[in-house]
């Protein structure tokens, strides 16, 4: 019994030593970009930025990457911002590889509760079953993105490179 109680306080004090691990979401494809800190799967801060993703993604990724011990970072991989999409997946690869945290990816539809998703003009992405597909809408579509409060569920994707998704014009 005492060595039980020994082995169960040594682990607890190895728990408490570690330092703790933090995940980001990362949602570029839309206006502000947004980026939740989460600790043990629970958002603990978020940021955002109305400027472009091309300027301000970096800046606060550097940010977050300074003051936390990010271990895996999450990003809707499409559909969307062709662009914001892609300049995501190469600094988050390029963090992936000169740092080793996980990149994961995950739908956009899963962070706006299914709803259409910009793509160009009066263009919309929807999610019928598994397949996307665009539609035309004549009133734009105000869809907006949020960061889920807990990531427990959050349905990741196997893959992480882009799921690009380009309408036809």
């Amino acid at each position: 019994m005492i060595l039980l109680r020994w082995k169960n306080y040594k682990v607890e004090c190895l728990q408490k030593a570690l330092p703790k691990s933090y995940d980001l979401l990362v949602i570029p494809i839309a206006s502000p970009l947004l980026i939740g800190v989460y600790e043990e799967g629970l958002l603990i801060e978020t940021l955002m930025s109305e400027h472009k993703t091309s300027e301000a993604l970096l800046p606060l990724l550097q940010a977050c990457l300074k003051r936390y011990a990010v271990c895996r970072i999450i990003y809707t991989r499409g559909p969307g911002s062709y662009m914001a999409i892609k300049l995501t997946y190469i600094m988050l690869k390029s963090i992936e590889i000169l740092y080793g945290i996980k990149c994961v990816g995950c739908s956009g539809f899963a962070l706006n509760g299914g709803a259409p998703i910009k793509a160009v003009g009066n263009l919309y992405f929807i999610k019928e079953k598994k397949t996307i597909i665009t539609k035309k809408y004549e009133q734009p579509v105000d869809a907006r993105f949020l960061l889920p409060q807990s990531i427990h569920d959050l349905e990741l994707d196997e893959e992480s490179v882009p799921d690009y998704v380009l309408p036809a014009v």
